[in-house]
């Protein structure tokens, strides 16, 4: 059963029971409206409690029939809230923690609804591309008016039940720590009797000149909805319920409900919200693994990422120290940590006191030894294995016995990062993405003796730090640099081919990336890619790379830091502006490798960068170095501001079909740099069998 069923007095209890939030799939469904029926059916039953056990009223739909026939299967959402709306007796909501989505449809229904403070109430379906579709955007105007329901459907966000006291939503809200069941039980007795049973449903939407402010509501919406149709959507079926008899309403709810669930862009947004969820589960790591105890930590090194590895943990109210070589260095890093919880604040997204507790969570030290008791350790020093030898032979002599030591390493080979030490077990890659204090990506990559134990801490530890952790085998630049160089390779060839930087990167965010290839490269340093440039040629001399982007660096413009790269930069300004330079470099280097220039379409700029990810994603896939193909769409979401609205690279050549993927990609094998484009086997394989990455 997956709802309990107990009698106190006159007063039945319908208790929803399916952890952890009281998801309402099939199974608790089903319980629940044969609970209310035998309760019907009773006639020493009055009135009727219905609540959730645990942690929630409930969280709405079970993610774990989402995208599934049960979802739809009878009794679905909607009979259950009928069951509940026509039942003969007084049904009470009883109202704790969380009422979302489904579970806050499933109140409405209710006649009445009681609640303690603090419980969370939303509907935040348009998070995931769609909107409430059991009734939520017909009943919710009518306890909360227009203005204030509109505002909740089309932003998803939740609001504490304490906020909502005095509106119709609530008949009451009862004190804190107050016995929730045994107060909703006497309101149960105290309400039994009252006839008629008021419905939410026969109120009215009562709002002097609707028309303009709906019309408003268009215009701003719009305006900040970008490539989702799903806030629009939900500004026009929470105004049919004040121009529309509710039964109707609801028709034309359900009606845009099933027509979102189609559109590419609710496919890509649940394919996201399912994806960030199996990231932590790890096969051969059960839920169950310990996990070490992480209430102390360390970073090595106070530049731009040790200084904001170091704001993750302080921020978590872990603290941490940061060891460094120099006071200089160390000073000029603590000052950088203060300035931007200083900004934080001016931004109002933080109180001052608040940031003067994070800032006191972090010490920083010139001696290893007051760093020796820190349950982790995350060196971020420079990318380069010999002064990564150096840190953990010293990390290993001085740590003690138990500490996770963990490199913030983006591309170079963990298990010799590992053998550097007597504990290759407690050796874990914890990858953070720049700015580290803001990206939410962090790659955790497993070496080859890392322990079980040690793996889950670091899953555990992304989810305390509030990062999507994903979980990486070792290659080099893992799973996203590794497709990252692919991208950039072709983005440098096109340059040669005939494309200038901001054609380019115009084409690719005009399909949706935050930010083009050559923007990137500007704020992250072209010095970054030039040293891997010069270690892929001694470590991997057959594969091919335009010059252009060693010309660059050759004259300095390294981007953003010196105000220079692919673009030109102003003082106090981070607008790119294109480089008459830089262009002419670009033109003349073409000449001098006897290459003709073309006219290359932005069609063709997307094709070559997006299917360069996805067919390195399918080589890293097949290796077993990502374990799901929804792994690396997080890492491309979270860390590469891949288009959330296509889904991620692995999910975006789903939507396209991977034979038509793999017959561009044999196309672009027959071009210039052919052996940039050889199909990956997984991609054909699965293309043959008509089958998708993600099954």
């Amino acid at each position: 059963m997956s709802a309990d069923y107990t009698v106190q007095g006159s007063v039945a209890v319908v208790t929803l029971n399916n952890p952890p939030v009281n998801g309402l799939g099939l199974a608790t469904r089903s319980a629940a409206v044969d609970a209310i029926r035998k309760a019907e059916a009773d006639p020493a039953i009055k009135a009727i409690v219905l609540t959730g056990a645990g942690k929630a009223f409930s969280g709405g739909a079970d993610i774990r029939e989402f995208n599934s026939p049960r979802a739809l299967t009878e009794p679905t959402l909607h009979t259950l809230i009928r069951v509940v709306e026509d039942c003969s007796k007084p049904v009470v909501a009883a109202i704790h923690s969380v009422a979302m989505g489904g579970g806050l449809e499933l109140a409405l229904g209710c006649n009445y609804r009681v609640a303690l403070p603090g419980a969370q109430i939303a509907l935040p379906e348009v998070k995931l591309g769609l909107l409430p579709g059991a009734g939520g955007t017909q009943r919710l105007p009518r306890v909360l008016g227009l203005e204030m329901a509109l505002n909740m459907v089309v932003s998803g966000t939740p609001i504490p039940s304490e906020k909502l006291a005095g509106t119709a939503l609530f008949d009451e809200v009862f004190p804190t720590g107050t016995d929730l069941i045994a107060a909703a039980i006497d309101f149960a007795n105290k309400v039994a009797d009252t006839r008629p049973l008021p419905k939410v449903r026969d109120r009215k939407v009562d709002y002097p000149n609707h028309e303009a402010f709906i019309q408003f509501s268009r215009n701003t919406v719009k305006a900040m909805a970008g490539p989702f149709p799903a806030p629009l959507e939900c500004v026009e079926t929470v105004a049919a319920s004040v121009t529309k008899p509710f039964e109707e309403g609801l028709k034309f709810e359900r009606e845009r409900f099933l027509h979102l669930m189609q559109t590419p862009e609710s496919k890509a947004l649940r394919h996201s919200f399912m994806a960030e969820r199996a990231a932590s589960k790890v096969p051969d790591v059960p839920a169950d693994t310990p996990v070490r105890k992480i209430e102390s930590a360390a970073v090595v090194g106070a530049g731009t990422m040790g200084g904001g590895i170091a704001m993750n943990f302080a921020n978590a109210g872990i603290p941490v120290t940061i060891l460094e070589t120099k006071q200089e260095a160390l000073d000029k890093g603590l000052a950088t940590i203060r300035k931007n919880y200083e900004n934080t604040v001016n931004k109002g997204k933080l109180t001052p006191e608040k940031a003067e507790q994070r800032v006191s969570l972090i010490k920083g030290t010139l001696a290893d030894a007051d760093i020796a008791q820190a349950d982790i350790v995350i060196e971020a020093v420079f990318e380069d294995m010999g002064v990564k030898q150096s840190v953990f032979r010293q990390l290993d002599a001085v740590m003690k016995p138990g500490a996770i030591l963990a490199s913030n390493t983006s591309t170079l080979d963990l298990n010799r990062i590992a053998a550097f030490t007597q504990r290759p077990q407690d050796v874990i890659g914890l990858h953070f993405f720049s700015p580290a204090n803001v990206m939410k990506l962090l790659e955790i990559v497993r070496g080859r003796e890392t322990g079980k134990d040690v793996l889950a801490t670091g899953l555990a530890l992304s989810k305390k730090i509030k990062k999507t952790g994903v979980v990486s085998g070792v290659c080099d630049g893992f799973i996203g640099n590794r497709m990252l160089e692919q991208y950039l390779r072709q983005a440098f060839f096109l340059l040669e081919e005939g494309a200038l930087p901001e054609q380019v990167d115009g084409a690719i965010e005009k399909f949706g990336f935050a930010m083009g290839p050559f923007r990137m490269s500007d704020l992250a340093g072209n010095d970054i890619g030039w040293y891997i440039r010069k270690r892929r040629a001694i470590e991997s001399p057959e594969i091919a790379y335009s010059k252009t982007a060693d010309l660059l660096c050759e004259q300095g413009r390294f981007g953003q830091k010196t105000g220079a790269g692919w673009y030109d930069y102003k003082a106090g300004d981070r607008k790119a502006y294109p480089s008459q330079l830089v262009n002419d470099m670009i033109v003349k280097h073409s000449a001098d490798i006897g290459l003709e220039r073309r006219a290359i379409s932005d069609a063709e700029i997307v094709e070559r960068l997006v299917y360069a990810l996805v067919n390195e994603g399918a080589k890293i896939l097949d290796e077993g170095i990502a374990l799901r193909a929804s792994d690396i769409d997080m890492v491309y979401l979270t860390g590469y501001g891949f288009p959330l609205h296509r889904g991620g690279p692995m999910f975006y050549a789903d939507s396209v079909g991977l034979s038509n993927v793999l017959d561009t990609i044999r196309k672009y094998a027959r071009s210039r740099h052919g052996e940039s484009w050889t199909p990956a086997p997984l991609l054909e394989r699965l293309a043959s069998e008509g089958k998708g990455f993600n099954g």
